[in-house]
């Protein structure tokens, strides 16, 4: 598994003295990306050979929340690659290597000259060191939206929201929906489904789902197409 040491920032925080959600997506794709860029297989390479990855689906499962100052360890290995999908978890450990937060997630190899999906080759995977997956209760990628739900009111994606793909970053759609969740609830599980890219300018109208479990929250665009479907499950 491929690693790096951090210590939780005073930055990383929220109000509870805890590691944010936004925080934990953070280092979760800052680990990702290291390791592409560290073998050889980064932002430049990709770029060159006209391809990109994209995140179709997160499952992220928080056993306890690291705390201000605590150092921890960041780590991911991919455990599968199948015809244009390739299968990644990550773990967030304590400096014994005691797992606080486990995630899995599925990614689709797109070509940048056609937007589509192209076959992952052997050039693309074999620079990766396949493991074991996690020991984790697997979610189903695609998340069942409820009936009903309440529509708020619509928003503009604005620049700071916008990744090296010139697309909203994966991370700013949990965030987006994590605005419309009672500030006091604990999220044990957070799943993303990543349907349609959104870039600048475009607008957002989110659509919020109360269940016994916690919440679910679509981000749609005018026409009625999904951006993005994210589930959060509570504490009980």
């Amino acid at each position: 598994m491929y690693t790096f040491n951090s210590r939780v920032r005073y930055s990383e925080i929220d109000g509870s003295g805890k590691i944010s959600l936004d925080a934990i997506i953070n280092y979760l794709q800052d680990c990702t990306t290291f390791h592409s860029e560290d073998v050889g297989k980064g932002i430049e390479c990709l770029k060159k050979e006209h391809k990109v990855w994209i995140l179709s689906s997160w499952q992220i499962v928080i056993d306890s929340y690291p705390l201000f100052g605590q150092n921890i360890i960041i780590g991911t290995q991919p455990y599968d690659f199948k015809r244009m999908l390739g299968f990644r978890n990550f773990v967030i450990m304590d400096e014994n290597k005691k797992p606080m937060i486990k995630a899995n997630s599925v990614w689709c190899l797109l070509n940048t000259d056609t937007g589509k999906p192209i076959r992952v080759g052997e050039e693309d995977m074999s620079c990766y060191e396949v493991g074991e997956k996690l020991d984790m209760e697997y979610a189903d990628r695609k998340i069942l939206i409820p009936s009903g739900g309440q529509e708020k009111e619509a928003f503009w994606v604005r620049p700071h929201q916008i990744d090296t793909n010139h697309h909203v970053n994966n991370g700013e759609y949990v965030l987006m929906a994590r605005e419309y969740i009672p500030q006091e609830c604990r999220i044990r599980q957070v799943r993303a489904e990543y349907r349609n890219q959104a870039v600048l300018g475009d607008k957002m109208i989110p659509t919020v789902i109360a269940e016994e479990k916690g919440y679910v929250v679509v981000l749609s665009s005018e026409s009625g197409s999904i951006y993005a479907v994210v589930e959060f499950v509570a504490d009980k």
